[in-house]
C-alpha cells in the first residue's frame, strides 16, 4: 500500500529517479524504497558506493516521517547518521524506514538498508536521524 501523498512527493525526487528507485510501500510510520544496483553506482572495490545506501535510507526514513505529518507539510532531514555494516553487493538495494517517535516539531527516524540477491537479504547499513516538517 502506498499513501498517494507520499507517491506524489516521491515522484518529484530527481535523485531517486536517477537511482531508478521506486516506492514499494508507504503507510503510517513506515516506508520501503527499492532500486536496482546498477554498475554506475559502483566504487573501486566492486560494491555499490555508500552514497546509494545513504540516499535510499535517508529517503525511506524521511517518507516514513512524512506519513505522520499533517496534510500540506513536507519533510527535510535535520540530521542523520549512518553505520555501514557490510559492502553493498547484490541485484537490488532496499531501504526500510520507520518512525521511532513523532514529536510536534521533530521526528526521530531510523532506516535499515539491505542488499538483495534473489531471495537473499543482507543488512548493509543502519541509519538514525531527525526529520523536521517544512
Amino acid at each position: 500500500m502506498i499513501d498517494p501523498r507520499i507517491a506524489e512527493s516521491f515522484a518529484r525526487q530527481s535523485m531517486m529517479a536517477s537511482l531508478g528507485a521506486y516506492l514499494a510501500r508507504a503507510t503510517d510510520g513506515a516506508c520501503v524504497i527499492r532500486a536496482p544496483l546498477l554498475p554506475a553506482f559502483g566504487q573501486q572495490h566492486g560494491a555499490a558506493h555508500a552514497a546509494v545506501a545513504f540516499a535510499l535510507g535517508d529517503s525511506a526514513a524521511g517518507y516514513a516521517a512524512l506519513t505522520q505529518m499533517p496534510e500540506g507539510q513536507e519533510v527535510m532531514t535535520a540530521e542523520i547518521k549512518i553505520n555501514l555494516l557490510s559492502p553493498t553487493i547484490g541485484d537490488q538495494i532496499e531501504a526500510v524506514g520507520e518512525v521511532v517517535r513523532a514529536g510536534r516539531r521533530l521526528t526521530v527516524v531510523r532506516a535499515e538498508v539491505f542488499a538483495l540477491t534473489g531471495a537473499q537479504r543482507k543488512p548493509v547499513a543502519l541509519l538514525q536521524g531527525t526529520m523536521i516538517g517544512v
